[in-house]
């Protein structure tokens, strides 16, 4: 097929359930393409000899490759190449932003001048990772057998189960290094349980890269709170050889501002936590305390706020504010998930931005003074700042306000581990190649590093911490040293 046969195609549809009925269940939004979509949305490739997508991938997926195969109908084969570079395909897929990274650099988007018309790399790996695990392949593929056969004598510690976690731990299985996995709540996966939405990560794919990874021999103990059951310290003192630490940004930010501490407000952590690891939405199965609101203001613009704003929705919510201070142009949200947000029935108000919130006489939120906003000049980050408008002020009648502003990051372990050097926003320091930190042997990657980000630079991260340990414990075990 020729490269202007190619670009004729339409890109393929993604196929969703209608918004009315969806932002009422908890059953995963986008339903996946059909073997023939996926066929068909990989012909649209034009094989680059540049393959300028792959600039925009942070583990270096061979994007080029698996789409050649999903072209062919290989869709086996596609997996095991995405695999090579890439644990989770099934779980970036579906929250990473490629239209900020890999299809961003797309060449038929470039020619097309829409970013839409890009192919849609991430919808083709999805659907590789869910063709494979409806096959009943353990993991998703073969390709999380190990690459060494030959165990060594070295433990490694890895606190953290997030994607990060997750990567370093599979390199490390993978390198033949006993890997031990602690994760501080009751089931593993960090911020892919906890924090995203089961409408758009269903969780029994998390629980499938759990599997994958216990069937690389990855022993994962849960309900271990690093820094508090054991430090980093008393680790290395009971035999671990190397620590990684992907604790991730687990700290809410709030907003500073007056009736912050009133009953119904919350941190979209807190939020989100309660509705997704523990299942407050299921009320007849579960009894996970959850403060239901009827009107709902959510303070952000980030894809956490738009994951809080669909919950509420769904935990029976009768109207969603989404307040964000800046306009659309500079919300950091990706566009499907906006557009999702607004077609279930969340109501944007753009260029505004709580004041205070309103109390009762029994100390519950009653309403949320806000003040209008316009654009000044441009920030350190590119977005032009926000300026309040004086004598703006007007009420929102609202019972919950849920603050989803940004995390930092978890600050137990630097607490708990002297020796350990963070910046000033308690980000782990760590030598820019290996990743090793200001401690011989402690290792560290992901959010605590870099804050929040996306999944797919927490697995670079993690696949680097791998490389970095590895060289460093072979380094220090001898020649031929096994168990």
């Amino acid at each position: 097929m020729t490269a202007k046969e190619r670009m004729a195609i339409e890109p393929q549809k993604m196929p969703e359930q209608d918004p009315a009925v969806r932002a009422h269940n908890m059953r995963e939004v986008a339903l996946g393409y059909t073997p023939e979509q996926a066929q068909r949305e990989a012909t649209r490739c034009l094989n680059c000899p540049t393959k300028p997508c792959m600039q925009g991938c942070p583990v270096s997926v061979n994007i080029p490759g698996f789409l050649a195969q999903a072209t062919a109908g290989d869709f086996k084969g596609a997996l095991a190449t995405i695999r090579e570079s890439s644990l989770l395909p099934a779980v970036c897929g579906r929250v990473c932003p490629q239209e900020k990274q890999c299809q961003n650099f797309c060449t038929l988007g470039k020619l097309f001048k829409d970013p839409e018309k890009a192919v849609a790399i991430g919808r083709i790996e999805r659907f590789c990772a869910d063709f494979s695990a409806q096959a009943g392949q353990v993991g998703g593929d073969e390709a999380f057998n190990p690459s060494s056969t030959r165990p060594h004598a070295k433990r490694v510690a890895v606190v953290g189960s997030g994607p990060a976690s997750i990567t370093c731990a599979a390199d490390c299985a993978r390198a033949g290094f006993k890997v031990t996995m602690f994760e501080a709540f009751h089931k593993p996966g960090g911020v892919l349980v906890y924090g995203i939405p089961e409408f758009r990560l269903p969780k029994a794919i998390v629980q499938r890269e759990i599997d994958g990874l216990k069937a690389l021999g990855v022993d994962v103990v849960t309900d271990f709170v690093v820094g508090r059951t054991l430090t980093l310290s008393d680790m290395l003192d009971d035999g671990y050889d190397a620590i990684f630490v992907g604790t991730g940004a687990g700290l809410p930010k709030f907003m500073g501002i007056e009736g912050e501490n009133l009953v119904g407000v919350f941190s979209a952590n807190e939020y989100l936590t309660r509705a997704n690891l523990m299942k407050a939405y299921d009320e007849d199965h579960v009894d996970t305390p959850f403060w239901h609101g009827r009107r709902v203001a959510v303070l952000g613009g980030g894809n956490v706020a738009m994951d809080a704003s669909r919950m509420a929705l769904r935990l029976g919510a009768e109207k969603v504010y989404l307040v964000y201070r800046r306009s659309e142009a500079e919300m950091p949200a990706r566009r499907e998930e906006m557009h999702h947000a607004r077609e279930e029935g969340v109501e944007f108000l753009m260029l505004q931005n709580a004041k205070r919130v309103l109390g009762d006489e029994q100390g519950r939120v009653k309403g949320l003074e806000c003040l209008t906003y316009e654009l000044g000049e441009p920030d350190a980050s590119g977005r032009r700042s926000p300026v309040a408008v004086p004598g703006s002020e007007f009420t929102l009648d609202v019972d919950t306000v849920v603050v989803a502003v940004g995390n930092g990051a978890n600050p137990l372990v630097a607490a708990t581990t002297p020796g350990l050097d963070v910046d000033a926003k308690g980000h782990v320091l760590v030598d820019p190649v290996t990743r090793m930190t200001s401690i011989p042997g402690v290792f560290a990657g992901g959010d605590i590093v870099l804050g929040a980000a996306t999944v797919i630079l927490a697995m670079g991260e993690g696949r680097a911490a791998a490389k970095g340990m590895a060289d460093w414990l072979n380094r220090n075990a001898g020649e031929g040293e096994t168990k």
